[in-house]
C-alpha cells in the first residue's frame, strides 16, 4: 500500500515528560535509573506506534531518546599503572548512550563502578539527544502484526525515528573518532544505536536471542564440531549440569539441567545462516559455540557483531591445510602471528598493524592441548606445531601461478593456511577481545596429500571431539582467570575508553 504524502508541521514532535539528571555513587542505583530511564520512553514509543496502529489519528511526530551515562572529572592523578579499562587517562567529560540494561546490567554495574572507585567521581544518569529508533524500541523477540503498520497511512519515517546508519559506525573501536571543540569523549567502545543494530543482526544470524551468549565464544567452519558439541552439552545437562544451567539450541530451544532433552518438541524447519548453541553458566560464565561456516566475510560479520556483548575471550577451532612436509593430517597448529590476506578488515584495521599472541591465551590452549591428548613438554611438539597462520580469501588458490603465494608463505614462514583464523584475531585485537587460533590439519595440497572419502571420514571421527574438547578445556581454563588478567594492556591504544 502506498503512503501518502505527510502533511504534518515539520518541528510538531510529542516526547515523554523531560527527565532531570541524577547522580550516584552506587553502580547498582544508577543502573536502575538507567533501566528506569529507558523503559519509560521504549514503552512511549511502543504505545505511540500501538494507537496509530489501532486507528488513531496522527497529529505529530513521536521521539523518545536513549539514556546516558557521564563521569566528569579534572585530576591528572594516576590510576593504578597495572589497570587495562575501568578509568580515563585526562581530565574532561566522559559520556556514553546505554541501550538494553536489563541484558547488560551485570557489566554496567561492573564498569560503572570501577569508575566511581577509581575516580571517586559520581556517575550522572540523563537522557541524550540521540532518538531511539522505533524498530529498536520493541526490544528482540518483539512481533508487530503487519496489519498494524498497514492501518498508518502516512510513512513510519515521518512519524518516528528510524535506524541512522550515517552515525551507526566504528569509529570509536577504530581509534578514528574525533569529539568537536567542546564536545564530551566517548565512554564506552559503542554507542547505542551500534548495539541495538548488531543485537537485531545476531538474533537473525544465529536464531538465538542475544540473552543467551556466553562470555567464552568458539567459532568453527564445520558443523562437525557443532555435532560434537551438542552430544557433550546434553550430556553435561543429563548428569545435572556439572555447574552449567542450560543448553539452547537454535530457535531459543532449551534443555535444562537435569533434563535430558529439550523442554519442547519444536525444531526449527531449517538452520540459520550462522547458527549458534550456548552452554549457559550464572553470570554469562560458560561456552558459546557459532558455526561461521566457510570465509571471511563471515567470520568478520559474525565477530562485528558479538563484539558489543564484550565477550572475555573468543578462539577459532577448525581446519587447515598444513603447509610444512614434515606435518602429518591430525597435527594441531597453534596460530603466534597471522599473514592477512583476507582483506574484508584492510578499511577498519591496515594491514601494517601487527596482530600479537596474547600469551594468557596461548599458555590455555597449550596446556588444554598437553591435558587433552596426554603430551607434554618436547613430546607435544609430536602433535602440535606452534606457528604463523596464513588467512586468505581465495578458497581455491591453489588453482592460480603458485609461484607468488607459495613464495609470500614462505617468506611469512607461515605453517598452515585457512580462510578465517587472521579474520578472527584481527577483530579481537581492533575490538579489544582477548583472541586465539588451535587448528587442525586437514590436508597438506602442496605436498600432494588430500584426503579420500574414506580417510576424510575416519580423520573426522577420531579428531574433532579430540579438537573440541581441547577447545572447551582452554575456554574453561580463561574462565578461571580474572577479567583484569584476561583483558591485558597489549589491547589497549593510546586513547581508550573507560568501558571494557
Amino acid at each position: 500500500m502506498s503512503k501518502r504524502i505527510s502533511s504534518l508541521p515539520a518541528l510538531t514532535i510529542a516526547s515523554p515528560d523531560a527527565f532531570e539528571p541524577q547522580s550516584f555513587m552506587d553502580p547498582v542505583k544508577a543502573v536502575d535509573a538507567i533501566q528506569a530511564l529507558y523503559e519509560r520512553n521504549t514503552s512511549f514509543l511502543v504505545n505511540a506506534f500501538a494507537a496509530l496502529g489501532g486507528g488513531a489519528t496522527p497529529s505529530t511526530r513521536y521521539r523518545a531518546c536513549y539514556p546516558q551515562v557521564s563521569i566528569e572529572t579534572s585530576s591528572f592523578g594516576h590510576i593504578d599503572s597495572r589497570l587495562s579499562y575501568g578509568y580515563v587517562s585526562s581530565p574532561g567529560v566522559y559520556t556514553t548512550t546505554i541501550t538494553r540494561p536489563t541484558l547488560f546490567r551485570h557489566y554496567l554495574k561492573e564498569q560503572l563502578g570501577l569508575l566511581i572507585r577509581n575516580h571517586g567521581v559520581g556517575i550522572t544518569v540523563s537522557e541524550s539527544a540521540t532518538p531511539i529508533p522505533l524498530h529498536f524500541a520493541f526490544g528482540e523477540g518483539a512481533y508487530v502484526e503487519a496489519a498494524m503498520a498497514e492501518n498508518i497511512d502516512i510513512p513510519l519515517r515521518d512519524l518516528f525515528d528510524t535506524p541512522d546508519l550515517s552515525t551507526t559506525d566504528d569509529e570509536i573501536a577504530n581509534g578514528s573518532y574525533e569529539p568537536g571543540p567542546g564536545e564530551p569523549s566517548p565512554l564506552a567502545p559503542f554507542t547505542a544505536q551500534r548495539i541495538d543494530y548488531s543485537l537485531a543482526r545476531l538474533s537473525h544470524y544465529t536464531a538465538t536471542s542475544a540473552n543467551h551468549f556466553q562470555n567464552f565464544v568458539l567459532f568453527t567452519n564445520y558443523q562437525f564440531y557443532i555435532d560434537e558439541f551438542c552430544i557433550w552439552a546434553r550430556a553435561q545437562m543429563a548428569e545435572g549440569g556439572n555447574g552449567y544451567t542450560e543448553f539452547v539450541e537454535p530457535g531459543n530451544i532449551v534443555t535444562p539441567a537435569g533434563a535430558d532433552k529439550p523442554e519442547t518438541d519444536l525444531t526449527l524447519a531449517r538452520l540459520p545462516q550462522m547458527p549458534a548453541y550456548h552452554l549457559k553458566r550464572k553470570g554469562h560464565g560458560g561456552i558459546t559455540v557459532v558455526n561461521i561456516g566457510v570465509g571471511p566475510s563471515n567470520a568478520k560479520t559474525i565477530t562485528d557483531h558479538i563484539a558489543v556483548l564484550r565477550p572475555h575471550a573468543w578462539l577459532m577451532l577448525g581446519h587447515c591445510a598444513g603447509l610444512r612436509n614434515s606435518q602429518t593430517l591430525g597435527d594441531y597448529v597453534l596460530a603466534h602471528a597471522y599473514v592477512r590476506e583476507d582483506h574484508v578488515l584492510d578499511d577498519d584495521l591496515p594491514v601494517w598493524v601487527p596482530i600479537p599472541a596474547l600469551a594468557e591465551v596461548q599458555v590455555a590452549m597449550q596446556d588444554a592441548v598437553a591435558e587433552v591428548t596426554g603430551y607434554e613438554g618436547y613430546d607435544l611438539k609430536r602433535i602440535m606445531r606452534t606457528g604463523t597462520v596464513a588467512t586468505i580469501d581465495n578458497r581455491n588458490w591453489e588453482l592460480r601461478d603458485q609461484r607468488g603465494p607459495v613464495k609470500r608463505l614462505s617468506q611469512s614462514r607461515a605453517i598452515a593456511l585457512d580462510m578465517e583464523s587472521a579474520t578472527i584475531a584481527a577483530n579481537g585485537f581492533r575490538f579489544r577481545v582477548p583472541y586465539g587460533t588451535l587448528l587442525c590439519v586437514s590436508d597438506k595440497p602442496l605436498h600432494g596429500e588430500l584426503k579420500l572419502p574414506g580417510m576424510a571420514t575416519a580423520f573426522y571421527k577420531t579428531q574433532v571431539s579430540q579438537h573440541l574438547q581441547i577447545g572447551i578445556r582452554a575456554l574453561q581454563k580463561l574462565a578461571a582467570m580474572p577479567p583484569e588478567k584476561l583483558h591485558s594492556r597489549k589491547l589497549r591504544s593510546f586513547f581508550e575508553t573507560a568501558f571494557q
